[in-house]
């Protein structure tokens, strides 16, 4: 019995239909093949070697049936040892040969497409790095690492694999077609009408198969999800809290017997499908046997010949397959290069200018100010900022309070360029933000938030992550100013240590201090401390407050603070109201006033239980 090729036993399914969502990604976003053959264009000899040694190997591969004919045929009957010894020793050639370049072809095509996909991701991600803030607020977090992963990742079996099959396929189809007509045009005949129903009935058990792999993967995609939100550190905190963990592993073992479910189809439908490909590979060679056998049909064809051509019949049915799915493989192929271009394609909304101001850091003194600030988020109804004008002078330090909303957090961001102003300027020492590079911008302003992120790595690679080549004694001095070196000397492995996914192992005011620390390895001229003590307890607060006065001795500070007592001793407090200054001065001057500063003072400062 006639085995099936390899390729047609399992794996993804063969006849299945175009996936819609490819032909709406199209549709929205069409693809230029201009564009894609330009990714392609540095590569061109390579890809040129890469399609010759497809078609020699092809070819080579077609003298194999000729081969073997000419043993049952000449050389076994007539005892014919040469000729023997040369056809053997070809067919051992045949099969070097066609190892040797299909090595090589690979060898060629993966770094090929390796290189292509390398540059594709360092430019996505590097093009995703200089988006704004309202970019990553907009868009999932998920749909971001898929595309990256996912999308390029399925793009190199493009490059690598859809490409080269092509080229081989057709190669092998048209060789094989005119080496079986050579061979006998009556049994070429024959094939002509049996394939086909036998490409349709194959097709069609496949297509079954896609349904339920579909849904399998839907399923395992939930699976994946409630594994990630149920067992991450957050997921279980969130779980224990709130008592969900019987409910959640209900929904899991539902997901799981569904799944469990599916898996007994999809083995039942994928039996079904090699049970067809095994009746549909009998039946060929069967029909051809009975061709070949009677008088009427023989035309006096030769046991060689008949065994020479049912090789060859046998490698054809895998390459037509695949050559009649080509049109849905590059549909697909299509739809990642678009989503991959949609990346590529954004407007930078904040980038460097195209003549920027050269800085000297050394002799910035870090005097800020707003002039006529207008800011509006995306589809926001009203504006976040109106009309601001503000001096924060060189070493200074600035409050700025008010509710939630009044536009605080905003102005900071401002200071750092997360955000550029819809109208009016930012400057520093007098120079526009917009005229500065953002790598200048970064090296002037630190920032501290409420929400610090540790990443998962010890806490010597997180400091110095904001300062690639800072010595360890100059970590160790910013974590003294941060009032954190001490705690850190205790961990198992001090500096070694590892934070923990999101610095969990850390408390809320140890990663306070740890992100202070971080702050000061860059020495900043210009301080914006957002929210930074907001969530702490007295102690903590305390002990993270020490930190920041060491941190901002010397530099321009932006403190932002619902606590007021953290404030008391600003240069100057700046109450913010749906996005406008209402009143500033000092904390007793405001407090005076009896306006909404000493109306916060009242509130916020109320004595809470401990």
């Amino acid at each position: 019995m006639m085995q099936p090729p390899p390729g047609q036993g399992g794996g993804r399914a063969r006849g299945s239909k175009v996936d819609p969502k490819d032909i709406e990604q199209l549709k929205e976003s069409p693809v230029s093949l201009r564009r894609i053959g330009a990714l392609f264009a540095p590569y061109r000899w390579q890809i040129a070697v890469v399609v010759a040694l497809i078609v020699a190997s092809s070819v080579i591969s077609l003298a194999n049936p000729f081969l073997v004919r000419a043993v049952i045929d000449d050389a076994i009957p007539h005892q014919n040892v040469a000729l023997l010894l040369w056809t053997v020793g070809g067919m051992l050639a045949v099969t070097v040969a066609s190892s040797l370049l299909g090595v090589a072809q690979t060898w060629i095509s993966t770094t090929v497409g390796q290189r292509i996909m390398h540059d594709l991701r360092t430019r996505v991600f590097s093009h995703l790095q200089r988006q704004s803030l309202s970019f990553f607020t907009r868009t999932r977090g998920g749909e971001i690492q898929s595309r990256l992963t996912n999308d390029i990742g399925g793009m190199q079996s493009v490059v690598t694999s859809t490409a080269t099959s092509v080229a081989a396929n057709v190669t092998t189809v048209v060789g094989t077609a005119v080496a079986m007509t050579i061979l006998s045009w009556r049994l070429a005949l024959l094939s002509l009408i049996v394939l086909p129903p036998a490409i349709w009935l194959t097709r069609r058990v496949a297509m079954m198969r896609r349904v339920i792999t579909a849904r399998q993967q839907r399923r395992m995609a939930d699976m994946q999800t409630q594994i990630e939100e149920g067992l991450s550190v957050s997921g279980v905190l969130l779980v224990k809290t709130l008592g969900t963990g019987p409910a959640l592993s209900g929904k899991f073992a539902q997901t799981s017997d569904e799944l469990a479910e599916l898996e007994l189809h999809a083995q039942l439908s994928g039996r079904w499908r090699m049970a067809t490909m095994n009746i549909v590979f009998s039946a060929i060679p069967a029909v051809l046997y009975l061709v070949a056998g009677l008088p009427a049909t023989s035309g006096g064809m030769t046991i060689g010949t008949l065994v020479a051509f049912t090789g060859l019949q046998a490698t054809l049915f895998r390459p037509l397959m695949s050559l009649l799915d080509v049109g849905i493989s590059i549909t697909s192929s299509l739809a990642l290069f678009s989503r991959i271009f949609e990346y590529l394609d954004l407007a930078v909304e904040i980038g460097d200018p195209e003549k920027p101001v050269r800085i000297d850091r050394d002799r910035v003194s870090g005097a800020v100010r707003f002039e006529n600030v207008d800011f509006r988020y995306d589809d926001a109804h009203r504006l976040a900022l109106d009309d601001i004008t503000l001096d924060v002078p060189a070493g200074s330090q600035v409050a700025l309070v008010g509710e939630t909303g009044s536009g605080k957090t905003t102005l900071g961001s401002l200071v750092a360029r997360l955000y550029d102003p819809a109208s009016g300027n930012v400057t520093i020492d007098g120079v526009n933000l917009r005229d500065m590079t953002l790598a200048d911008v970064a090296a002037l302003v630190g920032v501290v938030s409420q929400e610090t992120y540790l990443l998962h790595a010890t806490v010597r690679e997180n400091l110095r992550y904001a300062k690639s080549d800072a010595t360890d004694t100059e970590i160790e001095d910013a974590a003294r100013a941060a009032r954190i070196h001490d705690l850190i000397v205790t961990l198992p492995d001090g500096y070694d240590t590892v934070v923990g996914a999101r610095g969990h192992r850390f408390s809320g005011g140890e990663k306070q201090r740890l992100a202070i620390a971080r702050t000061l390895l860059r020495d900043p001229r210009i301080l914006v401390l957002d929210e930074a003590t907001s969530a702490l307890d007295n102690e903590t607060e305390r002990l993270v407050q020490q930190a920041i006065d060491t941190a901002r001795h010397g530099r321009t500070t932006i403190t932002i603070a619902h606590r007021l007592s953290t404030v008391r001793d600003a240069d100057e407090i700046v109450v913010l109201d749906h996005g406008r200054i209402a009143e500033r001065g000092s904390h007793d001057a405001l407090v005076a006033l009896g306006g909404r500063y000493a109306s916060l003072a009242a509130r916020v400062e109320q004595p809470v239980a401990a």
